[in-house]
């Protein structure tokens, strides 16, 4: 019996820990790229034919990520037990028919489960939700055998302070650049180097179905009877996808047509690029700071451009609404969003090589600029003073907390075996 109940303890801590890590993992890498969430719950509210306005999308992601943070560290901790595991089983129970509808129907290409930080198939992540659920199963089941860090009076501070601090996370996140970016136009990187494909790349490789008498067979491509009139041709079927570069295109298009991405990316001089995926919903609130960039860029004969995916008319109305007088390029506003999270953004590059990004609210000074530009060389800053400072920011206040549940004693002896329910 004791085996039993021991084994039992073991599985039902290991599920427990299993759920408060993932979960809180999933909870920070979205926290870091707030804007990102808010996208890809665009992204799912269009698939399936739901209403949404920005705002909704902003406020619901935020929720969700605090939610989901704060349920992991209430698990991982034994905060509220009960409540914590059956929020997990229900946030499962939700999440897994949908992931199960995303891989068989693949409305979406990727979840987004745990951000930009690590994409997975769609089907990996309804596998990875099987193997959630059965673990937030057992915690449930047994969540009072879960070891408890604090005693019952903290409980609802533990909580409130991990929500509250998943929120302000996400804020901070969102109104600057990610402290952490996880996408390929990263301070640093050189986008002709995202998009080369090695000589020896595999290709992809497809099937031919063809039909002769009424029968349909499949054919390599070295063995499709393309010459012989008595198979009519049916369709293609792709078996085996080929090499993907990092960047599959980067199209910037003037107000002639003309693609002129090749010119910008081999351009000797630096290059400004204020990029606002729609400029109808653009913030204003900087542009100030804008003009004197654009007007250091102007007075050193340096190329800056207002890239967006908004239409001739909207970017007249900008350009007269603001007063900036800066050319317009268009792109995709999928690729304008990945390239910098913010509305507008401010990128510096260098012959495809990017120099520094900025969000709008942290503009630089056209002094600061000045010597970005002489140092030539990617503005690399180190993320773990940064990093160091936000864990200290969460774990001191909750050591804090535990210090002073220790010092306050249960009045009676017998409360200490009856509390975490």
């Amino acid at each position: 019996m004791m085996r039993k109940e021991t084994l039992i303890k073991i599985i039902a801590e290991l599920s427990r820990i299993l759920l408060g890590v993932t979960f809180i993992f999933s909870g920070t890498v979205k926290a870091i790229d707030p804007e990102g969430t808010i996208i890809k719950m665009g992204d799912y509210f269009t698939a399936f034919g739901w209403g949404h306005a920005i705002w909704s999308d902003a406020l619901l992601s935020f929720a969700m990520i605090a939610f989901e943070f704060m349920l992991g560290v209430c698990v991982l901790l034994g905060v509220h037990r009960r409540l914590s595991t059956l929020g997990i089983l229900i946030f499962m129970a939700i999440m897994t028919p949908v992931t199960l509808y995303l891989a068989l129907y693949n409305p979406v290409s990727d979840c987004g489960c745990f951000g930009d930080a690590l994409i997975i198939t769609n089907w990996q992540t309804f596998y990875k939700n099987i193997i959630l659920s059965a673990a937030a199963i057992i915690a449930f089941i047994y969540c009072r055998r879960l070891t408890p860090c604090y005693s019952n009076r903290a409980h609802s501070i533990v909580a409130l302070f991990a929500f509250a601090f998943g929120v302000a996370f996400c804020y901070w996140n969102y109104s600057h650049l990610p402290m952490v970016d996880f996408r390929p136009y990263k301070v640093g990187a050189n986008i002709p180097k995202l998009m080369e494909i090695p000589a020896d790349a595999p290709q992809d490789e497809y099937v031919f179905i063809y039909q002769k008498d009424g029968v349909q067979k499949e054919f390599k491509l070295e063995e499709a009877p393309a010459g012989d009139s008595t198979w009519v041709y049916v369709d293609a079927r792709l078996v085996k996808q080929g090499f993907i570069p990092t960047v599959s295109s980067f199209d910037l298009y003037n107000e002639a047509g003309d693609n002129v991405a090749g010119e910008i990316l081999s351009d000797e001089k630096p290059v400004l690029l204020l990029i606002s995926p729609h400029l109808e919903q653009a913030s204003e609130a900087h542009v100030a700071e804008i003009e004197a960039i654009s007007d250091y860029a102007r007075t050193d004969d340096l190329p800056i451009y207002t890239v967006t995916a908004s239409n001739e008319a909207q970017c007249h109305e900008w350009a007269k609404h603001t007063g900036l007088d800066i050319p317009f390029l268009t792109a995709d506003d999928v690729l304008l969003k990945t390239i910098i999270r913010s509305n507008p953004g401010l990128v510096l590059m260098k012959q495809g090589t990017i120099l520094d990004k900025w969000h709008h609210n942290d503009i630089p000074t056209p002094n600061e600029l000045q010597a970005l530009i002489e140092a030539n060389h990617p503005n690399l800053r180190s993320a773990g003073r940064i990093w160091l400072y936000t864990v200290l920011a969460f774990v001191l206040p909750l050591l804090l907390f535990w210090g002073c549940d220790r010092a306050l004693k249960p009045k009676k002896l017998g409360q200490v075996k009856n509390e975490q329910i």
